[in-house]
């Protein structure tokens, strides 16, 4: 194919006609790349380096991918072209370059920041089309993917600078969090939250922004599109229902009233992030003074990223917005932190809600008029504990506060005291849950107790879900026999008004619990895959770090990691730790200890050869784990069960590399007859080097070096040279008992790589044989074509998902799975003739599965869905 270049061997089953899979042939690996971009000068990036040194404008290095195509000015998605260049430097698309950068850096700020993976959390590729039709002044995202227009060439170019492209992919974000619906107030919000955004993605990637949306694409004079800290100069609004407010009841949305307002009204929360950021003193339209100061960029986003994820939905309003900010800051920083007041405040300045801790609301009084006789002494409530004494009949304690949160119990303790006869008083409590500035509403007298001169008396209570977030009164009050009501004067007695801050618990000081089950699996020589088990937080599980011998090597948001970078045949203890987002580590995982295979391989699962077997008329059957199980008395002088080992001694390989440190040693074992020997038995390792069979090892054996009934073991010592080919070849060994003159070759396939498998199989028998080329037995399957199928053999369902179902005719005693591509991705041992094995953890794609038996090797393939 063309466009997108493309080239394969595709796979169809050749009865059903059902798709297989597909082996690419053009072989292409992610790379560091520069590129002369639109609006910000020369810039790095991640490409696609695919053919022959050409490079593309897509790359997987940062969660499913980052593509960004050129729509050659159409429309149908399905015509855009790659964009390429002849090398890693891009010249060509400068508009191509800009998105494709812009799409990188957004990644990188939700990721780094938050440790949000693409768009939807779990590593959606972000898509990019550029040149969208004709004089498109407008960019949007469609649920999948980025569409950016070229501008009209006069007034606005195109619009694909880094605040835009922040900003559209922002609208996924949003999608898949609140899912903001795109009208009215939480439709303003929705635009808003992608106007922040798209300056957080500005600011990270150049160390500035400019809170003007849309500067660099403005020509002509005709600037930018929106202004965040003077949205009036665009004749939006910065205050609720101030000047150039949208009224948002305007029945149904329109495309020509702005759907209510959603651009427009998203001056108010544009400005709010603005003045939490950077900080302000001035009036709003509603003639209210305010003073913010400035938290910095970082924890404003960190604020309103936390909002739009955690607390708000489809329908929410700026009232939402308001409530939302508050808690994620105090979830953040803590109840009554400089962050809860400026967030606060800055809502205030922009005309939604009150102040940080305005008590002007105007409660109703109470009091009692004579303390000569009792009054209230003690009030405990948590933080709460308030030695009073004798103030008045009413005493304004809203200085003092303490913080409950949402579906809590708490108990609150009032201790009285007489100054002389001891009376009979009765107690009343009140919180202003909805801070409606009364103590009127249902739930709100959280306390009750008729008279009694029990002392302390003490009542408990539980916060209503319900609740406002943020600062409000609590009133105690104490009444001689009676119980008191919240607007009473009474004669004898005391009331007492405190501030709570519902919805708080102060910062997040709870660490994540420990992951658990962490295992490894797929270990290789420099490699293994640890997985383990979800942490769970009060809060949320940002990230896992893995430790190596004790130290930190990286996060990863997943509950899975591929360790690299490690040494052959070499030990490592590893642990995991869990961490929130406000940086609360947990205790450590189960510690496990990996041993990476040998620099002999090993350490796979495929057997060079069958279990059982027949090395000719020697009236003997080869089987079981050490090959020598006898029968029979027919026997022939010099016969023998002949087996490979890697230095792991694991009975399994895998393949040397090409002048590479794979197989420096190899271990070769003999099984000898109890019967008499001649001196002078000759054996040969050999490999076929393309011009013939190469000798690289010879040993002679006499008759008083081996025992009966044991193997005999031999190390040879391989040099680079000896693995001098490339492709494939031919290892033997090749055995002269030189009384006769019998010969046993044994043969398999090399295959050269990293780390891919060698499969075997054996040509035997009692006197000469020439084994030039693999035979296609039972016990052999080559990785460039010959296979045995033979079925006895039954996998369901297929294709598999999860389960896969294995199910052979006699007792199996492993099972393995390789790609397609002979890499060996899984094996375990087992002792049944019915077996279920988890393959949920494999990529989707085409597997070969091997089941050893004690009669034979079965093989058959199955897809993972």
């Amino acid at each position: 194919a063309a466009e997108p270049l493309s080239r394969a061997w595709v796979y169809v089953d050749a009865q059903t006609g059902e798709f297989l899979g597909s082996n690419q042939r053009i072989h292409h690996v992610d790379g560091p790349a520069t590129g002369t971009s639109l609006y910000n000068g020369t810039v790095s990036f991640t490409a696609d380096n695919y053919s022959g040194g050409s490079y593309r404008l897509r790359q997987t290095t940062d969660g499913g991918g980052v593509q960004t195509y050129d729509l050659n000015n159409g429309t149908n998605y399905t015509n855009a072209t790659d964009i390429t260049s002849g090398s890693s430097f891009f010249s060509g698309n400068a508009t191509g370059v800009q998105a494709h950068y812009g799409a990188e850096q957004t990644y990188k700020y939700f990721f780094n920041s938050f440790g949000r993976n693409s768009y939807n959390g779990s590593g959606g590729i972000l898509r990019s089309y550029v040149s969208y039709s004709n004089n498109y002044v407008n960019a949007f995202w469609d649920g999948s993917r980025m569409t950016y227009g070229d501008g009209n060439g006069t007034s606005y170019g195109p619009l694909v600078s880094l605040d835009i492209t922040g900003h559209e992919i922002a609208h996924g974000v949003t999608e898949f969090s609140a899912n903001l619906a795109y009208q009215r107030e939480s439709g303003a919000l929705n635009e808003s939250f992608s106007d922040i955004f798209g300056e957080m993605v500005e600011f990270n990637a150049l160390g500035t922004n400019d809170w003007q949306m849309g500067t660099d694409i403005g020509i002509g004079g005709s600037g930018a599109l929106r202004s965040m800290n003077n949205p009036n100069a665009f004749g939006d609004p910065d205050t609720y229902g101030g000047s150039f407010w949208t009224t948002p009841n305007c029945g149904t949305p329109t495309q020509s009233n702005d759907y209510c307002g959603v651009h427009s009204n998203s001056g108010v929360q544009n400005k709010w992030f603005y003045i939490l950021a950077m900080g302000e003193s001035g009036t709003n339209d509603l003639g209210n003074a305010y003073s913010v100061t400035g938290l910095g960029r970082t924890k404003a986003g960190a604020i309103a990223y936390r909002n739009l994820t955690q607390y708000l939905s489809v329908n929410s309003t700026f009232a939402d917005a308001r409530t939302g900010a508050i808690q994620a800051a105090t979830d953040l920083y803590g109840a009554g932190s400089a962050e809860v007041i400026a967030t606060t405040n800055a809502w205030y300045a922009v005309g939604v809600g009150a102040a940080y801790g305005d008590n002007s609301v105007s409660y109703c009084t109470s009091n009692g008029a004579s303390v000569a006789d009792e009054y209230i002494q003690r009030v405990q409530l948590n933080t709460i504990n308030n030695p009073s004494g004798s103030g008045g009949g009413y005493s304004n304690f809203t200085s003092i506060a303490t913080d409950l949160a949402k579906s809590t119990s708490y108990t609150i303790t009032i201790t009285p005291l007489w100054t002389g006869t001891v009376y009979a008083e009765g107690y009343s409590v009140w919180i202003d849950y909805n801070q409606d500035g009364d103590f009127a509403d249902a739930g709100e007298q959280v306390m009750t107790r008729a008279a009694t001169t029990t002392t302390p008396i003490s009542a408990s209570f539980t916060v209503p879900s319900t609740a406002t977030n943020g600062a409000t009164r609590m009133r105690v009050s104490m009444k001689y026999n009676g119980i008191p009501t919240s607007c009473e004067s009474f004669s004898y007695g005391e009331v007492e008004d405190y501030t709570v801050n519902i919805g708080a618990t102060g910062a997040d000081t709870q660490a994540p619990t420990a992951p658990t089950s962490l295992s490894a699996s797929g270990t290789t020589q420099t490699t293994t895959d640890l997985s383990w088990s979800a942490s769970s937080d009060n809060v949320g599980v940002t990230g896992y770090s893995v430790y190596l011998n004790g130290s930190s090597i990286g996060t990863v948001t997943g509950t899975s990691a591929s360790i690299t970078g490690l040494v052959a045949s070499t030990t490592y203890s590893f642990y995991v730790t869990a961490t929130d987002l406000a940086g609360n580590e947990s205790s450590a995982s189960n510690t496990i200890s990996v041993t990476t295979l040998s620099s002999g391989g090993g350490g796979g699962s495929t057997q060079l050869f069958a279990s059982y077997f027949e090395t000719g008329n020697d009236g003997w059957t080869d089987g079981g784990t050490d090959c020598a199980r006898i029968s029979g008395s027919n026997a022939y002088e010099g016969n023998f069960a002949m087996r490979l080992r890697d230095n792991t001694n694991s009975s399994v390989m895998t393949s040397p590399s090409i002048n590479g440190t794979l197989y420096t040693s190899l271990t070769v074992e003999f099984y000898f007859r109890p019967v008499s020997m001649e001196n002078g038995e000759d054996f040969w390792l050999q490999i076929n080097t393309g011009s013939g069979y190469q000798t690289v090892a010879s040993w002679t054996v006499g008759a008083g070096g081996v025992s009966n009934n044991t193997f005999y073991s031999s190390t040879v010592t391989l040099n680079d040279a000896d693995w001098n080919f490339s492709g494939s070849t031919l290892l033997r060994f090749r055995n002269d008992a030189s009384a006769d003159n019998d010969y046993i070759y044994i043969d398999a396939v090399v295959v050269t790589g990293n780390s891919p498998s060698i499969m075997g199989g054996e040509s035997l028998s009692a006197g000469l044989v020439t084994t030039t080329a693999l035979s296609t037995g039972p016990d052999m399957v080559t990785l460039n074509g010959a296979e045995d199928l033979e079925q006895e053999l039954s996998v369901y369902p297929n294709p598999a998902q999860g389960l896969l179902s294995v199910e052979t005719s006699s007792v199996a005693s492993s099972i393995t799975i390789f790609s397609i591509d002979g890499k060996l991705v899984k094996s375990i041992a087992v002792n049944s003739s019915s077996n279920q094995i988890d393959v949920s953890g494999l990529a989707s794609g085409l597997y070969l599965l091997q089941v050893v038996t004690e009669e034979e090797i079965l093989r058959t393939k199955f897809r993972r869905e």
